[in-house]
């Protein structure tokens, strides 16, 4: 089974009243690398699914995160240029790039989504279409990677608008499960997620703990 992973408020927690657990010192070129949780990875690994980077870090999740995390070079979605929304930050958000790059660990080919065209539409339209209707952008292209087969997606912007658009056009099983932004995924959520991967075919999605958008 395919999961699909999020960076920025699903490994790496953001925003929230309450401070932030600290892993490491602080990285001046990275700061909110100190964040991440390193137990994330072994825990991801156990859950038995082929991991796919589904993030605008792109290459860069497998040069700075993967290491931390103990998880090895990870196939990375190469996201459609009419998927992106205009406004999307630079991989990683507020980190920025390292001025001198580490080395390059073992080159995972990039994951390009099958492209879905669509008559007399230009790409800002299809853009504008998401945007109406609620969908997020990410949302296309990893229906047409998955490309029939089962999915886990985990992300902090999920909505029941994302869960509707999947439910009518994938034919597998399929989980959009939301991430609480402030703590990033905790044990809950992945129990959670590791129940619902070992229930039966066909099973319906899974909604989101009202435990986890708990302080």
């Amino acid at each position: 089974m395919l999961l699909f992973l999020d960076v920025d408020g699903t490994l790496i927690p953001f925003g929230g009243t309450a401070p932030h657990p600290e892993y490491g010192p602080p990285s001046p070129a990275h700061p909110l690398l100190s964040r991440l949780d390193p137990s994330l990875g072994p825990r991801l690994l156990a859950l038995g699914c082929e991991l796919t980077w589904a993030t605008t870090w792109g290459d860069d999740a497998n040069t700075l995160l993967a290491p931390r995390l103990g998880l090895p070079v990870l196939p990375v979605v190469a996201w459609p240029d009419e998927a992106t929304p205009p406004t999307e930050p630079p991989a990683g958000s507020s980190v920025e790039p390292p001025a001198e790059p580490p080395a390059e660990p073992p080159v995972e080919p990039r994951v390009e989504p099958p492209a879905e065209p669509s008559a007399g539409s230009s790409a800002g339209d299809e853009r504008g279409r998401q945007a109406a209707d609620g969908v997020h952008w990410k949302t296309r292209p990893l229906v047409s990677l998955a490309a029939g087969r089962p999915f886990v997606w985990l992300d902090d912007e999920i909505t029941d608008a994302d869960r509707a658009w999947v439910a009518a056009r994938h034919p597998a099983p399929a989980l959009l499960y939301r991430v609480h932004p402030a703590h990033a995924l905790r044990a809950a959520d992945l129990a959670a997620v590791a129940e619902w991967i070992a229930g039966p075919a066909g099973r319906p999605p899974l909604s989101d703990p009202a435990s986890m958008f708990s302080p």
